[in-house]
């Protein structure tokens, strides 16, 4: 369990999400329920975040989850989103969040622990059959690497610009791919964020003991 000074920060929190968009693009905003914030992704009714629970908690004003651990053996988490409209027009994407754990607790990419834990933000469009053939290879957009923030203790802030130079899931990105990645902006079905490595954006992480990860502000300006 979270031991009582983690809770104890955590009541603290600021406000889940806030969202701040122009009213004519407000189609595009993400919900502001902690309950649509979903764990995976889910394909075909499997989740490929083991050990989760489908959407993240809400507790004490507090958008949340806890990140599995000791090992990988006990579930890692990948992917963590919520339905969105169309992101044309769109300038930003904002993140602020806080990591609560143990002294000594790390976290680590499931698939390379030895490599750094990263985040990065992500959106995805709709209709994605996630081949990553075809089309389909630019359906979903992972923030530039510059811009990845870290998974460690304390509160950090990521806010990455839509006209940066955004990299595709098979490796095309915003620069040799303008036509693909502005229909991935139009029809935008999720966004949000993903947790891996620099080698393996959203292939998840895990902790090597109790940790929480709280949202506490996300925006799409």
């Amino acid at each position: 369990m979270i031991r009582t000074a983690i809770i104890a920060a955590l009541v603290a929190a600021l406000p889940a999400i806030a969202l701040s968009v122009p009213e004519s693009s407000a189609a595009r905003a993400a919900p502001a329920r902690a309950s649509e914030w979903e764990i995976g992704p889910i394909l075909r009714g499997r989740s490929y975040s083991p050990g989760m629970p489908r959407y993240a908690a809400r507790e004490n004003g507090a958008t949340f989850f806890d990140i599995p651990w000791p090992s990988p053996r006990e579930g890692h988490v990948h992917y963590v989103t919520v339905p969105t409209g169309s992101l044309t027009g769109a300038r930003r994407i904002v993140l602020r969040y806080r990591i609560d754990g143990e002294r000594g607790v790390r976290i680590l990419p499931e698939e390379n622990p030895r490599q750094k834990a990263t985040l990065s933000l992500y959106f995805q469009r709709g209709g994605d059959k996630w081949t990553g053939k075809g089309r389909y290879a630019t359906y979903r957009w992972y923030a530039p690497a510059a811009t990845m923030g870290p998974l460690t203790p304390g509160t950090h802030e990521v806010s990455v610009p839509l006209d940066a130079n955004w990299t595709a899931v098979q490796g095309a990105n915003r620069n040799s791919a303008p036509e693909a990645f502005a229909r991935a902006l139009e029809d935008a079905s999720r966004v949000g964020f993903v947790l891996g490595s620099s080698g393996g954006r959203g292939h998840g992480v895990f902790a090597t003991g109790p940790a929480r990860f709280t949202i506490l502000d996300f925006r799409v300006e």
